[in-house]
């Protein structure tokens, strides 16, 4: 079970940004691949968004896991909700889901992407 520090801080991080992505690496440099498509997604949807490092510590990495229940990373959390991982990402920014949860949550986007 995941410290209740890393609870803690994983809560706080999703509770006080709209969009939070736990990933490896930073947004301005990805250290996967799948992080890296992710990031292109937002920044292509010129969404704001906060990422997360996971890389820089190994409890947040399998923490965030165990909280979300999902076993890989990237992870996507839209208003305190998670969304999914890379598949899941791609595939809801090409049908157009991926847009509409970030309207239905108020998130500004470019409409226009």
């Amino acid at each position: 079970m995941a410290d209740a520090a890393v609870v803690e801080t994983i809560t706080k991080t999703i509770t006080d940004n709209q969009v939070a992505l736990f990933m490896k690496g930073t947004p301005k440099f990805p250290q996967c691949g799948f992080s890296s498509q992710v990031v292109q997604i937002l920044n292509y949807l010129g969404v704001e968004f906060t990422g997360v490092n996971v890389l820089e510590n190994q409890e947040l990495r399998e923490g965030i896991k165990e909280f979300s229940n999902w076993p890989t990373i990237p992870q996507l959390y839209v208003s305190g909700e998670f969304v999914g991982g890379c598949d899941i990402i791609r595939e809801m920014m090409q049908t157009g889901e991926l847009q509409d949860l970030f309207t239905e949550k108020g998130i500004a986007f470019n409409a226009a992407a």
